[in-house]
């Protein structure tokens, strides 16, 4: 299946074909006039005698026309070297979309730390949430657990996706650091920042210059240390899962994504992008997230 921003799409071979099936459809227009007369030519052939079957019609209106407009919140998860503002143009259309998205701010000290973060923004979701992580976002919603309130999908978006017993620094180490990562600045405090060149020329490759030099100016250093935490049970064995794959990424390898994805059982695209696809390819980002949650509903 091809998509916007030359999507590929491909279906994973273990049977979870059916999570890309869409099953929400938009509220129809005027469906509420269509309510409204369906309830008076009831009236008109039974009369007023029988006000409790009038009742249940209206009842039964209400919970489809509910049914079809709800939809689930969606909680996004920023990287190493982000914030939450690297989700705007995302935010921006999933808003006008109308869903309920929050992008909070992640510490990026330990993975502890950072789940803490996230337990307290899924506890005061309402109903069904898809949890979206780029980069070391993927780290953070992965060590969830089976603990995962409100939770009822997965998205990554060039995003790390370590199984049970793996680290960040176990995977890095097992051979040639990436372009945008090579010349990392270690401060006094242990947290890893950017170089310029690199954000810009590597890690923001396919962002307009101007653009990608705000982000570098803005970026986040995360802990050096939070390299060595270990995964626990990855929430991806127990809900359904998409995967963007950025393959012009220079911070996560193409390649590692794509292990990532299929091990996981992951629906599946992949798009020309650098590592910030939320930033360069927001519509592509959109698409998988919509897709998703159409996917999932707001079963509750």
């Amino acid at each position: 299946m091809t998509s916007n921003d030359d999507a590929q799409t491909r279906s994973p071979a273990n049977g979870l074909i059916s999570r890309a099936t869409p099953r929400l459809s938009r509220r129809r227009m005027l469906q509420g006039w269509g309510a409204a007369l369906t309830v008076l030519g009831f009236l008109g052939i039974t009369g007023f005698d029988n006000p409790v079957s009038v009742q249940a019609h209206e009842k039964e209106d209400a919970m489809s026309e509910h049914h079809e407009s709800a939809k689930p919140n969606i909680v996004l998860v920023h990287g190493a070297w982000a914030d939450g503002s690297s989700w705007s143009a995302v935010i921006e259309r999933l808003q006008k979309d109308g869903y309920n998205v929050t992008a909070p701010q992640f510490p990026l000290t330990t993975l502890a730390d950072n789940l803490a973060r996230l337990r307290e923004v899924l506890a005061v979701q309402e109903g069904p949430t898809i949890l979206a992580g780029h980069s070391y976002g993927g780290q953070i919603i992965t060590a969830l657990g089976t603990d995962a309130l409100h939770v009822a999908g997965l998205v990554y978006i060039a995003a790390f996706g370590l199984d049970q017993g793996e680290s960040l620094g176990g995977l890095l180490s097992g051979g040639p650091q990436p372009p945008a990562i090579a010349h990392l600045r270690v401060d006094a405090q242990g947290f890893g920042w950017l170089p310029q060149n690199d954000f810009v020329e590597h890690f923001a490759a396919d962002v307009e210059r101007d653009k990608a030099n705000v982000m570098y100016a803005v970026q986040q250093p995360i802990a050096l240390s939070a390299f060595d935490d270990v995964i626990g049970v990855p929430a991806w064995k127990s809900l359904p899962s998409w995967y963007l794959v950025a393959k012009n990424d220079e911070a996560i390898p193409p390649d590692a994504e794509r292990l990532f994805a299929k091990r996981m059982g992951a629906t599946t695209v992949e798009i020309a992008s650098s590592h910030v696809a939320m930033v360069s390819h927001p519509d592509a980002v959109v698409k998988l997230m919509k897709d998703a949650a159409r996917t999932v509903g707001t079963g509750r």
